[in-house]
Formats: C-alpha cells, sequence, structure tokens
C-alpha cells in the first residue's frame, strides 16, 4: 500500500513539473500567432483603403506619378507590392528604363528599387523606369497629448509625455528642431541620476576596506567640517532603486518581444537597395554636443544638423560643436571662407554652401583642411573661378555648378580618390581650359555632369570608371573613334541640345561599348537616326531633331535589342520607314513614340511587335486606321499595349470598324478624342 501511495505521489510530481515547462510555450505560441494576425489585419485593410481609391491618373511629361496612399508603418515588401500593383501608368521621356530600370529624378540618376523621401510625408520609389511616390500615412500615438514638430509631417508625443514601447518596423522620429537649452538642461538632470547611480553601485560592490576608508574621507570637508547630505539625496536614491528594478523588468519583456518579432520579420522583409538618396533613418539620433550653443538668428538644429537657410548671414557663424555632421548655409550673402571657418565643426559630414557669394580669393588655402570626415560638398550658384585648394580626400560627391569656373588644371582635383559624383554644369569650361589629366586621380568617379558649358568635342581623359556622361547644351559638333576607348563601364551618356550631324558620329566611336544603355541626342541636327550604335543599346531618345528616314536594318545588330525608341517632334512621313526600320526590335520594343511627325498612316509591323505597351502616334496627319495596321486578325492573342494614343490627327472616328482595336485588352487606353477638322 505504502508503494502504491508512493509511486502515485512520484507520478503527480512529473506531470506537475512537465506542465509548468510546457505551459510557457503556448503563451508564447499564442503571442506570436497574436502579432502575426494583427500584422496581417492591417494589411488587408490597406489593400482595401488603396481598392477603394481606384486607379490613379497621370501625365505623360510627369516624371512621378500620384499613387493611393500606402500606410509604412508595416514591410517593405507589403509597400512594394502597393507600389507595383497599380496598372496603366503612363510613360514619360525623362526616364531611363534600360537593362537596370534606372530612373532620371530632377537630373539625379536613380537605380532601380532605390528609395527616397523628396519632401517630408512623401517616399519615392524607382520601379523599372517609373517613378513612384506615396505619401506617408501617420500611425495612431498612444498617448494624451501629441505635438506635429515642424519640417514633419506626423504628430508625436509631446515631450512631457512617456514614449510607450513599440514593435513597429519604422519608428516615429522624435521632433527635428530641439531648443539647446532644453537639451542641455535634460543632460544635465540626466547626468545627476547617473553619478547618484554610481555612488549606489559602488557602495553595494565595494569591500570592507575600502568601506571604512571611504568613511574616513567623508568624514569631514576639506575645512575639516561634517559633510552634509544634500536635500532630498535618500528620496532619489530610493526612487532610482525603485525605476531601476522596474526598467529591468521592461527590458526583459521587451526582449522577449523583440525576439519573436525579429524571428516574423526575417520571413517578411524583402532587402531593397537604395541608391544616392536614401530613406531617412527611423531611428533617434544622439543629442547635440553638451554645453550651450548660441545660433544666429535665422538658424535652427535638427540633432546633427545646422540649417541656417535663408538666415541673411555675412559670414560663416562661429560655432564649436563637435558632434554636429551637417551644415546648410544656403541662400546667404557670405563672400569669404577664412580658415579657421569650421575648427569648431570638425565632424562635418555634409556642407552646403549653395547660393551665396562666395569668391575663389575669399577662400583661405586651408579652409577645407580639418575637415578630414567631409563627403558632401554643395558649392552651387556662387561666384568661383576656379576649383577650391586642398579638399578632403574623403569626399564622395561635389558639386559647383553655376558658377564661373575657367579652367580645370592638373592639380585641382588631386588626391579625391574616393570622389563618386562631380557635378560642374553651368561655367565656362571647354577642352581648351581642361587638362586632360585633369580627371585621371577620380579613380572612383561614375557619374560627372559637365552639362551648359563651351565644350566642342567630348572631353579628354575620362576616367575608366565613369558610369554616367551628362554633356546636355554644349557645343559638340562630333563624336569621335577615340572619345568612349577607356570607358568600358559607360551606361549612360547625355548629349541633348548640342550640334551634332549623323555623319559626323565615328563608326567605332561606341558600337562596341557593351554596358552602354541609354544615349540621349535630342535635339541635336540629325536627318536620319544614326547607324552603328551601340549593341547593347536600350533605350535611344531623339526628339526634336530634323529626322526625315529611320534606315533599314539600324537596329538589327542589338542584342538583346532595343526596348525604348523615342522619335517626337521630327519629321518622319510616311516614306521615311518601312518594316526592315525596325528590324531587330520587333521583339524587344516595349515604347515607340512617333507622335508630333509627319505621318499620315499607322506605320508597317505595329502589329508584329508584341513586347509593345507604349505607342504614341498623336499630333500626325493620320486620316484612315486599318484592322490589319493594330491587330493582326490571324492570331487571337491579346495584345501587350496599355496606352494607344491616336488624338490630334484627321480620323473619323465612326468610320473605325468594331473590330480595328480588337486584341487590345481594356478600351479605356485607347485615346481617340479630339480629332483636328479640316
Amino acid at each position: 500500500m505504502k508503494i502504491a501511495v508512493l509511486f502515485c505521489f512520484f507520478l503527480l510530481i512529473i506531470f506537475q513539473t512537465d506542465f509548468g515547462q510546457n505551459e510557457e510555450i503556448p503563451r508564447k505560441q499564442r503571442r506570436k500567432i497574436y502579432h502575426r494576425r494583427l500584422r496581417k489585419s492591417s494589411t488587408s485593410h490597406k489593400h482595401r483603403s488603396n481598392r477603394q481609391l481606384g486607379t490613379p491618373q497621370t501625365t505623360i511629361f510627369t516624371p512621378v506619378a500620384r499613387f493611393p496612399v500606402v500606410n509604412f508603418d508595416y514591410g517593405m515588401e507589403e509597400k512594394f507590392e502597393s507600389f507595383s500593383s497599380f496598372p496603366g501608368v503612363e510613360s514619360s521621356y525623362n526616364v531611363l528604363p534600360g537593362k537596370k530600370g534606372h530612373c532620371l529624378v530632377k537630373g539625379i540618376t536613380m537605380y532601380n528599387k532605390a528609395v527616397w523621401s523628396p519632401e517630408p510625408c512623401t517616399t519615392c520609389l524607382c520601379s523599372d523606369g517609373r517613378v513612384l511616390c506615396d505619401e506617408t500615412m501617420c500611425h495612431p500615438q498612444r498617448c494624451p497629448q501629441t505635438v506635429i514638430p515642424e519640417g514633419e509631417c506626423c504628430p508625436v508625443c509631446s515631450a512631457t509625455e512617456q514614449r510607450e514601447p513599440t514593435n513597429l518596423l519604422h519608428k516615429q522620429l522624435p521632433p527635428l528642431q530641439v531648443g539647446m537649452d532644453q537639451i542641455v538642461r535634460k543632460e544635465a538632470l540626466q547626468s545627476e541620476e547617473d553619478e547618484a547611480m554610481k555612488e549606489d553601485t559602488e557602495q553595494k560592490t565595494e569591500t570592507p576596506e575600502s568601506r571604512n576608508q571611504r568613511q574616513l574621507y567623508s568624514e569631514g570637508d576639506s575645512r575639516g567640517g561634517d559633510r552634509k547630505q544634500r536635500p532630498g539625496e535618500e528620496r532619489r536614491l530610493a526612487h532610482q532603486q525603485q525605476r531601476q528594478g522596474r526598467e529591468e523588468e521592461e527590458e526583459e519583456d521587451e526582449e522577449e518581444e523583440g525576439e519573436e518579432d525579429e524571428e516574423d520579420e526575417e520571413d517578411e522583409e524583402d532587402p531593397v537597395r537604395g541608391d544616392t538618396f536614401r530613406m531617412p533613418s527611423r531611428s533617434p539620433l544622439p543629442a547635440p554636443p553638451r554645453g550651450t550653443l548660441r545660433l544666429p538668428s535665422g538658424c535652427s538644429l535638427s540633432y546633427r544638423t545646422i540649417s541656417c537657410i535663408n538666415a541673411m548671414l555675412t559670414q560663416i557663424p562661429p560655432l564649436t560643436a563637435p558632434q554636429i555632421t551637417s551644415l546648410e548655409l544656403t541662400g546667404n550673402s557670405i563672400a569669404s571662407i577664412p580658415d579657421e571657418a569650421f575648427n569648431g565643426l570638425p565632424n562635418l559630414e555634409r556642407l552646403d554652401l549653395s547660393k551665396n557669394n562666395i569668391t575663389s580669393p575669399g577662400i583661405g588655402p586651408k579652409a577645407f583642411k580639418l575637415l578630414k570626415k567631409l563627403t558632401r560638398l554643395n558649392m552651387d550658384g556662387n561666384n568661383l573661378i576656379q576649383i577650391p585648394s586642398e579638399l578632403p580626400s574623403t569626399l564622395e560627391e561635389v558639386k559647383i555648378n553655376e558658377n564661373n569656373l575657367q579652367a580645370i588644371d592638373k592639380e585641382s582635383l588631386s588626391d579625391l580618390y574616393q570622389l563618386v559624383t562631380l557635378e560642374l554644369e553651368g561655367n565656362n569650361l571647354s577642352e581648351v581650359n581642361v587638362n586632360p589629366l585633369a580627371f585621371k586621380p577620380l579613380k572612383s568617379l561614375a557619374y560627372l555632369r559637365l552639362g551648359k558649358n563651351k565644350f566642342r568635342i567630348i572631353p579628354q581623359g575620362l576616367p575608366a570608371s565613369i558610369e554616367e556622361l551628362y554633356l546636355e547644351n554644349n557645343q559638340i559638333e562630333e563624336i569621335t573613334e577615340i572619345c568612349f576607348n577607356h570607358t568600358r563601364k559607360i551606361n549612360v551618356i547625355v548629349l541633348r541640345y548640342n550640334k551634332i550631324e549623323e555623319n559626323r558620329i565615328a563608326p567605332l566611336a561606341w558600337i562596341n561599348q557593351e554596358n552602354l544603355e541609354s544615349i540621349d541626342l535630342s535635339y541635336n541636327k540629325l536627318y536620319h537616326v544614326p547607324s552603328y550604335l551601340p549593341k547593347s543599346l536600350l533605350h535611344l531618345v531623339l526628339l526634336g531633331n530634323q529626322i526625315e528616314r529611320i534606315p533599314g536594318y539600324v537596329f538589327g545588330h542589338m542584342e538583346p535589342g532595343l526596348e525604348y525608341l523615342y522619335l517626337s517632334f521630327n519629321k518622319l512621313a510616311d516614306d521615311g520607314m518601312d518594316r526592315v526600320s525596325f528590324y531587330g526590335a520587333y521583339h524587344s520594343l516595349r515604347e515607340l513614340f512617333l507622335d508630333h511627325n509627319d505621318l499620315k498612316s499607322v506605320p508597317p509591323g505595329i502589329q508584329e511587335m508584341k513586347a509593345l505597351h507604349f505607342l504614341r502616334l498623336n499630333n500626325n496627319k493620320i486620316r484612315n486606321i486599318l484592322p490589319e495596321e493594330i491587330c493582326n486578325a490571324e492570331e487571337d492573342d491579346d495584345s501587350n499595349l496599355e496606352h494607344l494614343h491616336l488624338e490630334n490627327n484627321y480620323i473619323k472616328i465612326r468610320e473605325i470598324p468594331s473590330y480595328t482595336f480588337s486584341c487590345i485588352r481594356s478600351y479605356s487606353s485607347i485615346v481617340l478624342k479630339p480629332q483636328n477638322i479640316k
């Protein structure tokens, strides 16, 4: 009997132990399931709201399309799916689709999947050559009082409220502009609390010998008097101990939830590669340096950035703030930069001096020498006649557009081996005053902008690392065989608004380039589509020339094949093209723009372009549309056309047979009105 009782008691202990060990697992599983359901319900609600908003409308000359609002508090993968789920986005001349899906935004090239924020509350994405932008929806705050900081679009908890922990992927930034006096007071209180906690910790860990020694030193001060305890010190220490205990418990709970959220997010997140412009960090930045920082009138402090835009300054203000990393002095009347101007800002990474009156003689020879961490320098819109000397070797981006640069010698860009972007547009540079060896030190240069200068030929000595070259608004007349001999990585060449004729392009100028995907020869003196184009070309822009003919087989040698051909605003007529004009591009052409020409009928071979999505034939002299010109009656497959423009011709819409556009899936993508009457 005793043995049976003992055996039952032993089994009862085992069952109770197993139940206690396994009790925690369902609780964690329930919590994980709850978070997943919460995320899914939020996502489904977001997609429902997107569907209710409907399909957006865009304009052909607008590079940025407006899309329904998406809640950015959720995962990046869901957000990009929402971008790509809207059909019918018009194409634009200002994009650089290419193989890599480049986008051109305000003169800056963005790579495919690049994400940036052009202004508060707006985030844009480059998706396969199209710029898609969303406005940020604000996450509701769980605090009684909220404020909207200057320059922000979402409310945040006021300074008197304590933030609650959140598991969102992107946390809301605290207010951007903070007064220096508030920061100093907070740091003073924090330092007192830290010292008190340090004393309390030392008392707990000290040995008996050290305790006795401390008591001997604390019995009197330097004058032999008794040490007086500060009022409220005991209460403060007790309060700190209680608070420390509560914080440790909260940290343990948060670590548990954080680990579970990380497991969920690892399965859901899709990393996205950024570009020159990236999404702003959502984590709070460290406060500025301790101490009192007096800013001039019109300046503001935004964590590590001091902004003095249009502050009517006549000189660079004397500032001592080692933790400041960005200084904005745009739109002032600064005329000089002395050697000691930035001595108090040794950790500057970004410096914007654009739109001032700075002259080359007014810049001290050592003005930038101490800025050992400077990566971006903007001096657009000043009165410089030469590039400043002794620029930091850490620079990755230099902008000196719209100045009065007269020359670039061999030493002007020395030691800038980390420079990636160089912009020198709107100056007086030419092949006469630019040394052929000037660009030799730039081993990392990828983007070079020399537009609005006086070049008559392609600059010599371009670095082998160059990927994008912009030479618009110059006086270039020819492209020789040696221009791009050493630039095997070049991907984009922009030569619009020059004086180039097709017979002045050498046959071997760029035909053997393996990475050249985009060429812009708009607004030159071309009468024919140039021959001997690069084999790798995907994107050809020939707007605003005097082109009358597309030679046969001009695209036949290209691999994988031309995808984007823009021939708007030329003089193309029916006899200037035939079926062999597009030979080699029938299988690859996605966008064909022939608007604003002299065509009287639909060009031959359109129905054979199986990959065509955008066709513009508006503003011509077309009178009739035959059924077989757009759709092939012998094939039952639907066309891929998403936009067909035929407006501003001489078409009698009522006389168009009903089956003329039978292969097009949606009639809403066909634009026929208005038509001209003659």
